[in-house]
């Protein structure tokens, strides 16, 4: 069992200018649900059966009150960022004004940060649309891409000169696919014909935000982080290599295509009409805008065999897997981030996610999760594999800071770094977070 994480001597991974920081979502972690307008995810925790254990982000890790506490903690990890989202509820108004409360429990913590050496890395959206949105359409609606820009305009100037990066949104496959489409995440709709009309909106968000970053922020590395999950064919037959390429363009380059090639992969053609996103004149462009980096989260690979009825079947994870049933397949993520730079040319890359959900215990005080160490030791080794082969990376976000609310899984599943008692609040850095302070340190 490895207990401390290690590259090799020659590594760029150990230069002083890779960046290394941890991550965690507004939603996941903030709590202050009553000093914030209504998201999507709190109507869809209060509606029955959608997360496993009937929780809600009303409190989660009650950031909202123990932000100092947390700062310091992050401090004491000697990482040297730390990307965290703003909560669009929070900062902005119904009438879509700066809500200034809102927007000063930001500013604190971005002063705090500075005030360390904390680089600060900024998502702008991370999946907690306001209701109030939702219930004019959403991201089905066009003019959401727009009120997301108007938005992403106030809080950079409200934030000027505070922030080292911004990222527009995080992962839109998850808010256009299992939100508006398998209808597994916030808001629930469930269609074929909705997902890619919300992606494309999404899309738009993205580059109308990346305009206005570019106008009141241009000295901050402005990007999106995009999630992948490799696709691989169960079999060398064709029909299964066709199966898992379709599910590829399908799941991961529908996302990325556009922001680099300007243009949708070919399958849409093989889409019905009434599934194909309505695309206006100079939509591609602006979606295509240029950017200082890309964020990769990487957690798994799926694996895809033909289908008689479908374009392709996913077939169930094979072992070893982490305690939300993911295969462990670190070598994916190597080969995940050589096709990237193969198929676009590329700004530096950052790794904007990347961990894993164990069955932690908490014993005499103390978690000691060498699981999850295996997987991080795994999973830098692969991301260093990339960067010897040519792709430029330069910097590793480990998923997740703490233990939090996970979505549909509500607090079932831990990925932090750091242990999370929900009933006292306390924290408990775990034996993956104390490795991960050595490796940085020791740098």
């Amino acid at each position: 069992m490895t207990v401390k994480l290690t590259l090799p001597a020659q590594s760029k991974m150990l230069s002083q200018d890779f960046i290394y920081g941890v991550a965690t979502a507004s939603f996941q972690i903030e709590g202050g649900a009553n000093s914030r307008l209504p998201c999507i995810w709190d109507t869809f925790c209060n509606t029955p059966g959608k997360v496993v254990d009937n929780s809600n982000g009303d409190i989660a890790c009650d950031h909202f009150n123990n932000w100092q506490q947390d700062i310091d903690l992050i401090e004491s990890l000697g990482v040297d960022a730390y990307r965290l989202s703003i909560s669009w509820p929070r900062v902005i108004t119904e009438s879509g004004e700066l809500n200034q409360d809102g927007v000063n429990f930001y500013l604190n913590i971005l002063n705090e940060l500075q005030r360390r050496n904390i680089k600060a890395f900024i998502t702008l959206y991370h999946w907690d649309l306001p209701q109030h949105l939702e219930d004019n359409g959403g991201w089905l609606n066009r003019e959401t891409a727009y009120l997301f820009a108007a938005y992403a305009d106030k809080i950079s100037q409200a934030f000027a000169g505070k922030v080292h990066s911004y990222a527009t949104l995080n992962e839109p496959f998850c808010s256009a696919f299992l939100g508006y489409e398998a209808g597994i995440h916030a808001p629930g709709i469930v269609g074929k014909q909705y997902g890619k009309k919300a992606a494309h909106h999404l899309l738009l968000a993205h580059g109308l935000a990346m305009q206005v970053l570019e106008k009141n922020s241009p000295d901050t590395l402005n990007g999106i982080v995009l999630n992948f999950t490799p696709c691989y064919p169960e079999s060398d037959s064709l029909a299964d290599i066709k199966a898992a390429a379709f599910a590829d363009d399908y799941f991961n380059q529908w996302y990325i295509k556009p922001l680099f090639d300007g243009e949708y992969p070919e399958i849409m053609a093989q889409l019905p009409k009434e599934h194909q996103p309505e695309i206006l004149d100079g939509d591609m462009t602006i979606i295509s805008h240029s950017m200082n980096f890309l964020g990769v989260n990487f957690y798994t690979r799926a694996i895809y065999r033909a289908d008689a009825d479908e374009h392709f079947l996913q077939i169930d994870a094979p072992e070893p897997r982490t305690d939300i049933g993911w295969e462990i397949y670190p070598k994916a993520f190597t080969e995940l981030l050589l096709s990237l730079n193969e198929k676009f040319t590329l700004p530096p890359i950052y790794i904007t996610e990347n961990g894993a959900a164990m069955a932690d215990k908490l014993v005499d005080g103390a978690v000691n999760d060498t699981d999850r160490i295996d997987y991080y030791q795994s999973h830098l080794n692969a991301v260093h594999d990339a960067i010897e082969q040519g792709v430029q990376v330069d910097g590793y976000f480990a998923w997740s800071l703490m233990d939090n609310f996970e979505w549909a899984e509500g607090y079932l599943k831990r990925f932090g770094i750091v242990y999370v008692d929900y009933e006292s609040q306390l924290r408990t850095v775990k034996a993956s977070g104390l490795a991960y302070k050595a490796l940085i340190s020791n740098r």
